[in-house]
């Protein structure tokens, strides 16, 4: 979209850009200037002081949606339909199963990375060093997608160099590491959201004053055929139907909300596992209105646009780019809203760095420096500036793999289908270690090789499956000559892919939607599993990670496999019991603090028999007399649980799981 405009007609949103992004990014560090200062690793880590819970919802809601529902939903709706509108059915889903399986397990351990509970289920650094870095480099490469693509956006619409923008997010994200912590990134998570509501209710308005009433919004995409629920075709090879949609998303969110730091660092910041649960459970209303509302400012935009389709007539090249040519369209009479929606974008990657800077720094430190001999036994004070200057160097890396995306497309596409590909063998491993007793960390470590191997081979197989992308009909039979505003002329190349590479197209390849028609029968084997929808990756990972895993872990049990009960979920405790077969042994009264953080006063005992030990019924004996185990347990031991669902925090103990 090139604007025949000039740099007088756009001051006024160049000086709300400016002060939006001043305004969203000294409120979050106000505290740091005038309030109280982080002291510890922890006060840092899980945030300073009290978080209300209501910013804590719209943070977790914020990092469940992103920019990607921002920009792309709309453009979804309007060119393919509601049928990725149905992944909310797997994101709801999703919550109850994060809040009752996974956060009672780890909520009580004290740990500061979740990768250290695998180290404490499996004592293996091995498989602890697999998780965590298998979402360092994801992440890595993502955040450089991320924070790449808005900038293109605001060089072309509002003049701003790419270059500029990247280093000024890279900047501030740097900022915010060192002053902020997690509480800053909930605050800037907080605005950013309030402020992509607002837009989206503008845009809802707009729309409806330009059709001629609220509920033509619906009734126009029904007519088109935009609104198609319930659509169960019973073909993998489809890419989103109603049973992809929902089980797609189902996994990936298990994945990204039980076992991802960035979250399960906000859930650990809230001081008891009733106001976590109580949070998240609340979260759920939440995140249904905020996923509709963009789907719903989709629907406005199309019925704006029914007769006459942008891109068809010429005025854009790209379907993503029908939002920002909406704003700047039907806007052009406010100055200033093309600024602060541009700043939303920009305070969108930048918000989303933030979180997922602190969150790698710490998961960096905890799962690797932290055992190196150099750094044992550091202060506290000391251990929160290593973490600081881990993700500042996090934010150097993070925008050089931005000035690379247009030079290393290969690279970039590698890492999009990477996210997609790696999140069943992340969420396979975690299950194994909470829902099956006899998991050890051999089956464990195999488990996630094998799935990473099998999932990556599907991924990159797929790209050699041709692919007939599908929109839905569009017409320009209704254009005139004032259907758009006058400063809109006819691009000669996409602004919003303007020096990218094709490949970046999305924020993350599980929600490009290109439609694939079904598999061609007389494809050989390799080619029609390569034709499975990519909705489906999460979900087969996940199922080669816990198959794979029992397998070999039933092949190669040891005595030496034992843990503390409480690391398994209490369901799979019980219903393990039921099992025929030789009495499995837990050590119950053990500290659980993470090994990498001794205390004092901690007596190391040879004697299993001295940790108490309790049977089930399945597997083998883990622990014998002479298995020569090491318990580690405080003097004086700590009193022996009667029910399994008491927890060890102690200023939590009125809370149940």
């Amino acid at each position: 979209m090139m604007m025949a405009r000039s740099f007088m007609d756009l001051i006024w949103d160049y000086a709300v850009f400016v002060v939006f992004i001043i305004f969203s990014t000294i409120v979050p560090l106000w505290g740091r200037f005038f309030g109280k200062k982080e002291k510890t690793k922890a006060d840092y880590v899980f945030g300073l002081g009290t978080i209300s819970m209501g910013a804590m919802m719209l943070s977790i809601a914020r990092g469940t949606l992103g920019v990607r529902s921002f920009l792309g939903y709309p453009s979804e709706l309007f060119y393919r339909g509601s049928a990725m509108w149905e992944t909310l059915y797997g994101m709801v889903t999703a919550y109850p199963v994060v809040c009752f399986i996974f956060i009672p397990v780890y909520f009580n351990l004290g740990v500061t990375s979740v990768y250290q509970y695998l180290d404490l289920r499996f004592n293996s650094r091995l498989v602890r060093c697999l998780a965590s870095g298998t979402y360092i480099v994801r992440s890595l490469l993502n955040l450089g997608v991320t924070v790449y693509t808005p900038t293109v956006a605001m060089n072309t619409v509002i003049g701003i160099p790419y270059w500029a923008s990247l280093i000024g997010i890279s900047a501030i994200s740097i900022g915010f590491n060192l002053l902020g912590g997690l509480k800053a990134a909930i605050t800037a998570d907080v605005i950013q959201g309030v402020t992509m509501i607002l837009i989206s209710l503008g845009i809802i308005v707009q729309s409806m004053v330009t059709v001629g009433g609220f509920e033509k919004i619906f009734t126009i995409p029904a007519a088109d055929g935009r609104l198609n629920f319930l659509n169960f075709t019973g073909d993998a090879t489809v890419r989103v139907d109603t049973t992809s949609a929902w089980l797609g998303q189902l996994f990936m969110s298990l994945s990204i909300f039980g076992c991802q730091q960035n979250f399960v660092q906000r859930y650990l910041s809230m001081g008891t596992f009733k106001e976590v649960r109580r949070t998240l459970m609340s979260n759920i209303p939440v995140v249904i209105v905020l996923f509709c509302l963009a789907w719903i400012v989709g629907m406005g935009v199309y019925a704006v646009y029914a007769v006459c389709d942008p891109m068809q007539a010429g005025y854009i090249n790209k379907m993503d780019e029908i939002l920002p040519f909406f704003v700047e369209d039907k806007f052009a009479y406010l100055p200033g809203v093309l600024g602060i929606f541009m700043a939303s974008l920009f305070n969108g990657a930048l918000s989303l760095n933030v979180s997922n800077l602190n969150s790698l720094a710490t998961v960096t430190w905890e799962d690797f420096l932290s055992h190196l001999p150099r750094f044992k036994g550091i202060a506290d004070k000391q251990q929160l500036n290593v973490i600081k200057f881990i993700g500042s160097v996090y934010g150097v890396v993070v925008m050089g793999v931005g000035f690379s995306v247009g030079l290393l497309s290969g690279v970039i596409e590698s890492s999009m289908l990477m996210t997609s590909a790696t999140s069943g063998p992340l969420l396979g491993v975690f299950l194994l270690a909470m829902l099956v007793p006899i998991a050890n960390w051999k089956g464990a470590a195999c488990g996630m090789v094998v799935s990473h191997i099998i999932t990556l081979w599907i991924t990159f197989g797929s790209l050699t499956v041709s692919k007939e992308a599908v929109l839905l009909p569009t017409t320009i039979e209704g254009c005139t000559n004032d259907t758009f505003s006058s400063g809109i002329t006819k691009p000669t190349k996409s602004w919003l892919l303007a020096n990218t590479p094709l490949e970046v197209e999305s924020e993350f390849p599980y929600f490009d939607t290109t439609t694939q028609s079904p598999a061609d029968p007389t494809l050989g084997f390799p080619e029609n599993i390569y034709s499975v929808s990519y909705m489906y990756y999460s979900l087969i990972g996940t199922f080669l990670t816990v198959a794979i895993g029992t397998l070999v872990s039933v092949l190669t049990a040891h005595a030496d496999d034992a843990y503390d009960r409480k690391l398994l979920h209490p369901i799979a405790y019980h219903c393990s019991k039921i099992f025929p077969g030789k009495e499995r042994r837990y050590i119950t009264n053990p500290d659980i603090r993470p090994k990498d953080e001794p205390s004092a006063g901690v007596d190391m005992k040879k004697s299993p028999l001295e940790a108490g030990l309790e049977r089930d019924n399945l597997g083998f004996d883990t622990v014998s007399e002479q298995s020569g185990v090491t318990v580690v347990s405080i003097d004086p031991l700590p009193p022996k649980l009667d029910r399994p669902e008491e927890v060890y925090r102690k200023n939590d103990p009125e809370d149940r799981y």
